[in-house]
């Protein structure tokens, strides 16, 4: 690990700069979670609204009981068996946490992440991370430090590069709000994974209006061209005359009839697939495409994950 950047990253954070840091998920956009001031730079930098609350990180898990009222014992469960890792937990918040963090929700979105960089950057900050995804609001997720670059460029202070995500989709988000648990975002750990340690959870729609945790917006993850997930072949009829790609999660049978495709696992690997998602994405929206079609992935693991992503990322209804 570089550990001189590290600790010139925390320097920056301590004295209200903005970092963006590797995670094993996506690439984040931090700041110290107690200075309101930074934060707000994010949500600028970003042009994320401000309603849309941010997940908080941290590096152990002491620092959790200071920043919730409490831990209720199916959290703690999710939470001894998958942190550090892709899960976040939502929480009743402790009153010192600033509300431009939540959003003004009386909820903490929390998670400890497991990539070595964003582990060492916490500790070295003296300081939880607030941290959204590194990239404009709305478009793909980074999963490599250029990602960031092309995205944010110098309007950030410091970029930490630790290499390309190996998740590659953004944490899972269980809330334990209510008397059963329920799940907000599929991500990094699977549903069934969740499921075989604190049973049945219920499963939240795409909410409308004011989201109750980050990256629940209907529309999201977006590229420039647009993603279509509802189609058939007769697509490639109507618009045989256009420059169409294909993001598929094996080879597709028929190679000829597109400009460009992206397989996500030639092998049919879920994690895989998940790793190389938005990669793959942006790839394809470089290529001046007039629009992609998506097929679907089967929903189980993290093929639940990606489907969320790609239906964000979608277009509804017909194209011109």
């Amino acid at each position: 690990m570089k550990e001189k950047e590290v600790l010139h990253a925390a320097e920056i954070i301590k004295k209200g700069g903005i970092v963006a840091f590797p995670t094993e998920t996506v690439y984040g956009l931090g700041a110290d979670t107690f200075n309101p001031i930074a934060v707000a730079r994010i949500f600028e930098v970003k042009k994320r609204p401000f309603f849309d609350p941010l997940i908080v990180h941290v590096a152990n898990s002491a620092d959790v009981e200071k920043l919730v009222k409490e831990i209720p014992l199916n959290a703690k469960k999710l939470t001894e068996r998958f942190w550090p890792g892709p899960l976040t937990v939502v929480l009743l918040k402790e009153e010192d946490i600033p509300d431009i963090v939540t959003a003004g929700l009386p909820t903490l979105a929390i998670r400890m992440p497991s990539h070595p960089m964003a582990l060492s950057l916490i500790r070295e900050s003296d300081s939880p991370i607030a941290a959204p995804s590194a990239n404009l609001f709305g478009y793909v997720s980074p999963t490599t430090a250029e990602h960031v670059r092309e995205q944010l460029g110098d309007q950030v202070d410091l970029i930490l590069d630790g290499g390309a995500c190996p998740v590659g989709v953004e944490s899972t988000i269980v809330s334990f709000l209510e008397e059963k648990p329920r799940l907000l975002r599929p991500g990094g750990v699977s549903l069934e994974e969740i499921e075989s340690i604190i049973g049945k959870v219920e499963i939240s729609q795409n909410e409308k209006g004011k989201p109750s945790a980050p990256g629940l917006l209907p529309s999201h993850y977006a590229p420039r061209t647009p993603i279509i997930l509802d189609w058939d072949d007769k697509y490639l009829v109507i618009y045989k005359e256009k420059n169409i790609g294909l993001l598929t999660f094996q080879e597709p049978r028929n190679h000829l009839k597109f400009h460009h495709i992206e397989v996500l696992s030639k092998k049919g690997d879920l994690r895989e697939a998940a790793a190389n998602l938005f990669a793959a994405i942006r790839r394809l929206d470089r290529l001046n495409l007039d629009f992609i079609l998506a097929e679907t992935i089967p929903e189980i693991g993290l093929g639940r994950a990606i489907m969320d992503r790609l239906r964000r990322a979608s277009i509804k209804g017909k194209i011109n």
